[in-house]
């Protein structure tokens, strides 16, 4: 939904010709939010003035953050005074200066609605997580071998995606029902759980909107009357830092340090119980000789993870607490952001997460529908394929993403109005 109204009046006489008008008005973006617009760019303002004399680290950096809305104000203010402009023109009495003045309604109205689009936008806090890499947990749900099928599918479009995007892509874990993990051939497997490794830096900012319940509606090879049936697979996507911390091309900043207590990543090795084990499944004598397998369990949230991966405890281990390090993460991001789901939920929005069902995938129909940006893709083959139809349904996916961050913002705000009247 645009924020945006504008309209055109009806002919207006003025003296023996008619022009018609449009009208614009601040209040065609949220009041709400242009005031807190105007309270960033008095913010930028007065940062600028005090770094002219005394520059120092924190106000340079909280300048820079404030950047985007400061300048995103003065172009829309720029287009609402262009736009009262014009109407000035069209009431004139002078028919040429009425003339020349309509040929400029329709630019007018396009930079006005360009304007408020990316001042609503410059609005939205960037995602901490976005400049990170991520991981990608993938299971089956409901649907038995189907699901499990199904999930394998999922596991190689995002491969064939990552691979066509230039995005840094590995299998970090891979379990199927007959023991098979990664490094060992994925096709027509039946996984039980995988973990995909994009370890590009921005990956999170670009796969996060794949999160939730995916669903397939199709005839099961096993199916000997033809029927139609439908299974899920869940998709999980965590932000991750390389275990070196700064490896891949990411800085480390406070917030996803490994010892600061306050970061989102710190884990209290105290509160994680490891167990090492034999691995079990196809590996040959190594298997029945070695206990290279990990487990961690973290006390405080009950997590579980096992990697049982490579045949060295020290890198199983080392997996493990990446992927404990990224759910616990993204468990605290969640936690911080339940007062503005409700919120959001309240507008209208609603959260994108792995109990949801985003997405279904019908093969009878070559169809792939987002049930989040409501866009239907007739281009199934190519979804799956990970190509430009799948950018698509994305790319559709982030900018409803960004409308429900604008419907956040505008409740927040509103909500904010409200208690101090």
């Amino acid at each position: 939904m645009d924020l945006l109204t504008m309209s055109t009046s009806a002919d207006t006489v003025v003296g023996q010709a008619t022009a018609p008008l449009f009208a614009i008005s601040e209040h065609s973006i949220s009041p709400a939010l242009l005031t807190r617009a105007r309270t960033i760019a008095q913010e930028h303002a007065n940062l600028t003035d005090k770094l002219a004399s005394d520059y120092d680290a924190a106000s340079a950096k909280r300048l820079g953050e404030l950047q985007r809305t400061s300048s995103a104000i003065k172009e829309y203010d720029k287009a609402l005074s262009a736009s009262h402009e014009l109407q000035s023109l069209l009431a004139s009495k002078d028919q040429e200066l009425r003339e020349l003045a309509e040929e400029d309604i329709t630019p007018t109205e396009q930079q006005i609605a360009q304007a408020t689009q990316a001042l609503k936008h410059s609005l939205i806090p960037i995602h901490p997580f976005a400049h990170l890499p991520c991981l990608i947990e993938i299971r089956p749900g409901a649907g038995g071998d189907e699901a499990a099928l199904f999930a394998g599918d999922l596991v190689r479009m995002y491969e064939a995606y990552c691979a066509r995007n230039g995005l840094r892509v590995s299998l970090l874990k891979y379990e199927t029902a007959d023991g098979m993990t990664a490094g060992v051939g994925a096709g027509g497997s039946h996984v039980q759980e995988a973990i995909l490794e994009v370890d590009s830096p921005g990956a999170y900012g670009v796969l996060r909107c794949e999160a939730g319940v995916h669903r397939v509606q199709r005839v099961p090879a096993t199916e000997s009357k033809g029927r139609t049936h439908t299974s899920a697979a869940s998709v999980l996507v965590l932000p991750s830092i390389p275990a070196e911390g700064g490896a891949g091309g990411v800085d480390l900043q406070g917030e996803e340090s490994f010892n600061d207590p306050k970061s989102d990543y710190y884990v209290d090795p105290r509160d994680v119980k490891t167990d090492v084990m034999r691995a079990s499944g196809a590996g040959g004598q190594h298997v029945n000789r070695t206990e290279s397998a990990v487990r961690l369990t973290h006390s405080p949230t009950n997590s579980v993870v096992m990697v049982q991966e490579t045949r060295s405890q020290t890198q199983n281990r080392e997996k493990a607490w990446r992927i404990l390090r990224a759910r616990i993460a993204q468990m605290r991001r969640e936690e911080r952001e339940e007062e503005m789901i409700r919120l959001r939920r309240g507008a209208g929005a609603g959260k994108v997460g792995r109990e949801n069902k985003v997405r279904t995938y019908n093969w009878g129909q070559q169809r792939v529908s987002d049930h989040r940006s409501g866009l239907d893709s007739r281009h199934l083959d190519d979804v799956m394929e990970g190509g430009d139809a799948l950018e698509a349904v994305m790319e559709s996916v982030r900018a409803w993403m960004s409308e429900q961050e604008v419907l956040g913002l505008v409740a927040e705000e509103e909500q904010k109005a409200g208690a101090k009247k």
